[in-house]
């Protein structure tokens, strides 16, 4: 018996749908956090210098 993945809390549409209202409001998206019970949350403001680095060091694999 294989084991299928559990269902998804939260859909790519309803992040897209938040991010949108948030930025036709005026105002900058700075990140979107979302919880382990699906809620998402817009954090905005302009974003921070080490925001924009997260994520971004290089990976070797990315040479490859």
């Amino acid at each position: 018996m294989t084991m299928g993945r559990a269902p998804s809390i939260f859909k790519q549409t309803d992040v897209t749908r938040a991010i949108k209202a948030v930025v036709a409001a005026g105002l900058p998206v700075r990140r979107v956090k979302i919880n382990t019970q699906g809620e998402i949350e817009v954090v905005t403001g302009e974003p921070l210098e080490q925001d924009s680095q997260v994520g971004m060091e290089e990976n070797e694999w990315d040479r490859v």
